[in-house]
């Protein structure tokens, strides 16, 4: 039987009051062995829902109470999950705006070719209905911030006449990003060429600068 979503600690096992230290500091390697271990069983094809907070401890080589002192359940383990895989996107220059789309697409790519990230992203997307609370958490922490990057981006466009006015900001950031996520999600066994993040920016900008 798997863990429930919802936190929770296994008997014997306190919980810790928001704040509170629990026992001997932690050990960053642990930290990094339980981590890697739900990284490969993802990759092995195991789903968030066939997971236990057990099986994860087993296979990790640690004992139960030590993944409970680390995490207060599977969500908040699995949000660290993808957090260790994420990288900060490079900060736009702020000199070109095609060049700012291009570096933020093509950080994108070369994430969709890193497969731990890609399996991982794939597994919580799908099973986004079954667990809103960590999606939605993952949307707020990571998702939103790149998401306002772009959108600062296609504003500066804007202003500088590269981009119409009469556009809608939130639309052209999907249109954007739309084709490589398809291809990360929806898509994975097509390609993700070289030149993609080039090619993504040129075809949409072409559609929306202003009109002489």
């Amino acid at each position: 039987m798997t863990d429930p979503v919802a936190p929770g600690c296994p008997a014997g096992v306190p919980a810790a009051a928001p704040g509170e230290r629990r026992g001997r500091p932690r050990s960053a390697a642990a930290d990094t062995a339980i981590i890697e271990t739900v990284l490969r069983l993802l990759e092995e094809g195991v789903t968030v829902g066939e997971l236990s907070m057990e099986r994860i401890a087993r296979e990790a080589g640690v004992g139960k109470a030590t993944v409970y002192r680390r995490w207060s359940g599977k969500p908040a383990l699995m949000l660290d999950v993808m957090r260790a895989l994420d990288a900060d996107p490079p900060a736009p220059a702020g000199e070109s705006v095609r060049d700012d789309l291009v570096r933020m697409l093509e950080f994108l790519r070369q994430r969709g070719l890193a497969k731990r990230h890609s399996a991982l992203l794939r597994t919580v997307v799908t099973q986004v209905k079954a667990y809103p609370e960590l999606w939605r958490t993952y949307h707020e922490t990571v998702v939103h911030k790149r998401t306002e990057a772009l959108r600062a981006v296609l504003r500066r466009g804007v202003e500088r006449g590269e981009i119409r006015a009469d556009q809608d900001v939130d639309f052209l950031a999907e249109l954007f990003v739309g084709p490589m996520l398809s291809r990360m999600l929806l898509h994975e066994w097509m390609d993700l060429p070289e030149g993609l993040a080039e090619r993504v920016v040129d075809t949409v900008l072409d559609g929306v600068r202003p009109r002489g």
